[in-house]
């Protein structure tokens, strides 16, 4: 499938030659706009897996473009600009820019360029989620070693019997051992009187 792109630059030549050079090389450009604040809207409805931003444009610039776009990990960014002061390079990072060209730039320069952008997107969206799968485990296991604790106060039980109870009752419910946690931490839940 090809790796869609929003084009942001307010210079139409600029901007027709991208589209040319992209349509060329494969890419599928979903949308072209010469306003900052269009390609932000832009991105979020069209969802593509680029977005290349030019730094200075009416309605909201391309650093703001990006630090939206970027906070909200809707597209990997790619800064397009005439400026390589070392400041502007190290605002454009701080905005979520994964790469950045500056202009005139040769197709020999583009595609590596955005072939690193992409590749440092989906490093980032991995490591979210591995992020996300690390505080889903480790709410869990808070709720199971609170559950844990309120059965050995209430039950008198050691805590292999209040973690063995909660793991069995688990398997029988056929729910996740959280959720069982969740049920006796609300106190809907508690084991039969022996």
């Amino acid at each position: 499938m090809a790796v869609r792109v929003v084009i942001a630059e307010d210079e139409a030549i600029v901007r027709l030659d991208l589209k040319e050079i992209l349509e060329e090389e494969g890419y599928d450009v979903v949308g072209e706009t010469g306003r900052g604040d269009e390609a932000i809207e832009l991105v979020r409805k069209q969802r593509p897996d680029l977005a290349i931003l030019d730094i200075k444009m009416p309605g909201a610039d391309g650093l703001t473009a990006a630090r939206a776009i970027s906070s909200e990990r809707m597209a990997a960014v790619l800064i397009l600009t005439a400026f390589s002061q070392r400041d502007l390079i190290d605002q454009a990072r701080q905005a979520g820019a994964l790469a950045y060209l500056v202009k005139p730039f040769q197709k020999s320069e583009l595609l590596p360029a955005i072939e690193i952008a992409l590749g440092r997107f989906e490093e980032m969206k991995a490591l979210d989620e591995q992020v996300k799968s690390l505080e889903d485990r480790l709410e869990a296991r808070k709720l199971v070693e609170r559950a844990k604790g309120i059965l050995m106060d209430e039950m008198g039980w050691r805590e292999p019997d209040a973690f063995a109870w909660i793991r069995t009752t688990s398997m029988r419910e056929r729910l996740q051992m959280p959720e069982i946690a969740r049920r006796v931490i609300d106190g809907s839940l508690r084991p039969d009187p022996a």
